[in-house]
């Protein structure tokens, strides 16, 4: 899980040089990252259906939390054009997008919290937790 945040870091570094030549594409980077999420995502639900051990899931819990902060920035106005599956209502209830991605953030931050502690059931709370914000938020901001 570690290597795909590092893998996201240089996405957004090679795009960010990209982006001065020719321009910065969200769209691009955001999809990049979510699918980074999805996969760190997968790495927490098969340690905590394993039963493995939490302590592992710390630094992802943290790389999603930090994400999240970073991800509401990348849908400024026009971005709705192309290939994405954002919905409208990311720019016409941009407050509630924001808060959406906050929830999801905020249960990464408890999820990585609670693996540093080694506690398995807060784990699972949390990734609950996480699970049914990012159902959320697909929900009412996210195209089907």
């Amino acid at each position: 899980m570690t290597r795909k945040l590092a893998l996201l870091a240089a996405m957004v570094l090679a795009v960010g040089g990209t982006a001065q030549a020719q321009g910065f594409d969200p769209i691009q980077t955001r999809q990049a990252g979510q699918d980074l999420v999805a996969g760190t995502f997968g790495g927490i639900k098969a340690v905590v259906v394993a039963k493995g051990d939490v302590k592992t899931l710390e630094n992802p819990g943290k790389a999603i939390q930090k994400w999240m902060v970073v991800f509401p920035a990348l849908f400024p106005a026009g971005s709705d054009k192309g290939s994405t599956k954002a919905a409208p209502a990311i720019w016409s209830d941009s407050a509630g997008f924001q808060k959406a991605a906050m929830a999801l953030g905020t249960a990464a931050g408890a999820l990585s919290t609670a693996a540093k502690a080694g506690d398995a059931a807060a784990v699972e709370a949390a990734f609950k937790e996480m699970g049914d914000a990012c159902a959320a938020c697909h929900k009412d901001y996210r195209l089907k």
